[in-house]
């Protein structure tokens, strides 16, 4: 396993054809709107603990999510039908991050969300790159999730829930509003069962990346 260093006075990443299936591609660099940016054009995203260097990701198989052949089950459309959560979008997006950073998640020790990550993302956010879809019960927040948008690909980065399938309906409001805006689909990254449950499925990293370099050539605004 080849993994590259990154030249801080440069922006170029290696080929991510030339990861392992793992996915760790390089390390180093800095996580400048323009790093940040060029990675998300190249498929490669950042991931990685407090005491490891930045590590860029680019993993084989992709986990993504059509549009189309997202998973609503009865008893999520029955809370939906409730109309008990207020959605929201863009409007308390380092909020939303800071949640999804205390989530505590199987298989992980601690979070990645740092707040170096933080303050990167909301950098995203201000310039429009970066987006937040909420979900608020009686005025709390008490879920939703955080991504990136790329042509017309939303990447998502991480969602949370403080309240049974609040996080699930922000989702699905999130999918209607990138439909009716012509996006095609959400990269989910790294397949879990819980995203294979909700319609996700897993595409060859080859074939990840030509929708990428597809989706510049059709830019969205979410």
């Amino acid at each position: 396993m080849n993994i590259l260093p990154l030249d801080k006075y440069s922006y170029s990443f290696p080929n991510p054809l030339y990861a392992c299936d793992e996915g760790i591609l390089a390390y180093g660099g800095d996580l400048s709107t323009t790093r940040l940016l060029k990675a998300y054009l190249n498929g490669i995203f950042p991931w990685y603990n407090k005491t490891d260097p930045i590590l860029w990701w680019s993993p084989n198989p992709r986990m993504i999510l059509n549009l189309n052949e997202f998973k609503v089950s009865k008893s999520l459309k029955k809370t939906i039908d409730k109309n008990i959560f207020e959605i929201k979008f863009d409007s308390n997006f380092k909020q939303v991050m800071i949640e999804c950073s205390k989530i505590n998640r199987e298989g992980q020790n601690g979070t990645w969300i740092l707040p170096e990550i933080i303050e990167a993302y909301t950098k995203l956010y201000e310039m429009k790159f970066a987006h937040s879809f909420e979900a608020y019960f009686n005025g709390e927040l008490v879920g939703g999730g955080y991504g990136i948008n790329i042509g017309n690909i939303f990447c998502g980065e991480s969602m949370f829930s403080k309240k049974n399938d609040a996080s699930k309906v922000a989702l699905y409001y999130l999918v209607q509003r990138l439909k009716s805006n012509g996006f095609k689909m959400i990269d989910c990254q790294i397949p879990t069962p819980h995203l294979e449950s909700l319609g996700a499925k897993k595409i060859p990293r080859e074939e990840f990346l030509n929708l990428v370099c597809e989706s510049k050539e059709n830019p969205k605004n979410f």
